[in-house]
């Protein structure tokens, strides 16, 4: 059965105060800053949390290049940042493409390259973006409104054999295939057409656990829907010559597949010569954040920081 469902349109509001406390923050400002007169990138702004205290940090003869697809994200984190208009400057683009913009712009040798791989709680908590199924809103998912794919046209159309394989390698799904058959016979009555549909579906077909039965099926979507594990592959691999030496690359990641990528980039950089590990257990396990952050901000208990340093 194929559905075609028209895609939302994105909206760029009046400025708007959002819950928004960066996590590992300090961590960051500790391990990514080496120095304050130097170049820094913030490969995904978001809402700029980590971006405004970088540019508190570093001196006033040290600048900051965020890049963010999402044209709203932006918006936000321009209005956050505008006190630093000679330091700053934001440019929508994926950090698939960083090096294009990092040549377009000048803007190299860094000093240091932020990637925090997390979806903004803006993201969470806007039911039209389609993120949360706690929400109702259309199945959306894209960060990007110039992304033609949905989490609505992946659910509606793919094949049952290519959903579970989806939720299984991506949301890392027990129950991949008795999810993907279910929704299956499901959408040939009519086609799913929101989030808390989609999620109140698959709840029933699973028994309650200690977190919600559609958690690993909607993170699949998502990462699907904008190429997550493909844009973080290139982008690491593509700003490593954009490094000065001693300059610094450092990832949060917030699931068991983000951080494996991280740490096998990492890995191979070492192994090359060409980076050596910040972290004190030497690439071995990741920085988390303390009882503390956890218990402030709870979307931070799954976070994990890796850092490595360019050596030549």
């Amino acid at each position: 059965m194929t559905t075609t469902l028209e895609r939302p349109v994105f909206l760029i509001r009046e400025p708007m105060e959002y819950e928004h406390e960066p996590v590992l923050l300090e961590e960051v400002l500790r391990y990514l800053i080496s120095e304050t007169a130097g170049f820094y990138l913030d490969a995904t702004l978001g809402l700029g949390g980590h971006a405004e205290a970088i540019l508190r940090k570093i001196s006033a003869q040290g600048r900051l290049l965020g890049l963010d697809m999402d044209p709203e994200a932006l918006h936000a984190a321009g209005e956050r940042l505008k006190a630093h208009p000679g330091q700053f400057r934001a440019v929508r683009a994926n950090f698939r493409t960083l090096g294009q913009v990092l040549e377009a712009e000048k803007f190299f040798p860094l000093a240091g390259a932020l990637f925090d791989l997390g979806v903004s709680s803006m993201h969470f908590d806007k039911p039209e973006r389609g993120f949360s199924f706690a929400l109702e809103g259309p199945l959306d998912m894209r960060l990007s409104p110039d992304n033609t794919l949905t989490a609505g046209m992946i659910v509606n159309n793919w094949p049952a054999e290519q959903l579970a394989l989806l939720f299984k390698e991506f949301g890392e799904e027990p129950a991949a295939n008795h999810i993907a058959r279910a929704i299956a016979q499901r959408r040939q009555e009519r086609p799913f057409a929101t989030t808390t549909e989609l999620a109140g579906y698959i709840a029933g077909l699973l028994p309650r656990g200690r977190t919600h039965a559609a958690t690993r099926t909607f993170m699949a979507l998502r990462i699907a829907v904008n190429a997550e594990l493909e844009n973080l592959t290139r982008g690491l691999e593509s700003v490593l010559p954009y490094l000065m030496q001693g300059g610094r690359i450092a990832v949060i990641s917030f699931h068991s597949l983000e951080d494996r990528i991280v740490k096998n980039i990492f890995s191979s950089f070492v192994e090359q010569g060409v980076c050596r590990y910040l972290d004190s257990a030497g690439g071995k396990s990741a920085l988390t954040p303390s009882v503390e952050e956890v218990a402030r901000n709870p979307r931070a208990r799954s976070a994990k920081l890796r850092i490595v340093e360019k050596l030549s």
